[in-house]
């Protein structure tokens, strides 16, 4: 049986959960590009709160991994701002203490979305060949789970390489999918399932550039729809 403190630690590793009336903060509270007035609703999770948690998941890998090095697996495009910041959290962290965890960062990238929609097969853009986590402790960094297919297709086929252990951290978990939420091991807030954009999340490869994770609004979407 797991003790309080096991419970608490595993249910703290799940996330910051935002429920589903959550209406996020005014976008006059913040800066942002001028342009992205009329494509935005609202700021739903602020850059520095997504700077904080990811802090918080640094240590957790910090603790989980028992190597003194990790291959990270950087999903792109949505997931290259939270890769390089929790890498440098890592770091960081490894500075100021007696032990360093030595990353190296390897990228795949995936194609899972037309406009709103996410397709359920896993496209791999460029080499789909992985063999260089064979053996390797790797740390699977993805920016957003949804339904949970492609991270789960992803995973079948990094097990196909043979690694040592494998971990996940999602930096949004939507609340969709009870299967999105058992492939994650790190997740840096719950969400309802809302399509948002910034923080390297797009929409059609727009809105990359917004610091902040903002929800999209119906003109926005018009607006970029391919």
């Amino acid at each position: 049986m797991s003790s309080p403190k096991q419970m608490d630690d595993a249910k703290v590793k799940r996330g910051i959960v935002i429920q589903d009336d959550w209406p996020g903060y005014h976008l006059d509270l913040f800066t942002y590009p001028e342009h992205y007035h009329d494509d935005i609703e609202n700021v739903y999770i602020p850059h520095g709160v997504i700077m904080n948690r990811i802090e918080r998941l640094a240590r957790y890998v910090m603790e989980d991994f028992e190597d003194s090095k990790i291959m990270v697996l950087c999903v792109l495009k949505g997931g290259y701002k939270f890769c390089a910041d929790l890498v440098e959290s890592i770091k960081v962290l490894g500075r100021s203490s007696s032990r360093y965890l030595e990353t190296r960062v390897e990228f795949i990238r995936l194609k899972s979305y037309l406009n709103d929609q996410s397709t359920e097969d896993l496209h791999i853009i460029g080499s789909s060949d992985l063999s260089f986590l064979r053996g390797k402790s790797v740390l699977i960094v993805e920016a957003i789970v949804d339904t949970g297919k492609t991270m789960k297709a992803l995973l079948k086929h990094v097990e196909t390489f043979e690694p040592k252990m494998v971990k996940v951290a999602g930096l949004l978990v939507k609340r969709v999918s009870n299967v999105a939420e058992s492939l994650t091991d790190y997740v840096g807030f719950e969400i309802p399932n809302r399509f948002v954009v910034g923080y390297a999340l797009d929409y059609n490869e727009y809105f990359r550039d917004l610091n902040h994770i903002c929800v999209i609004s119906k003109s926005g979407k018009m607006k970029y729809k391919i």
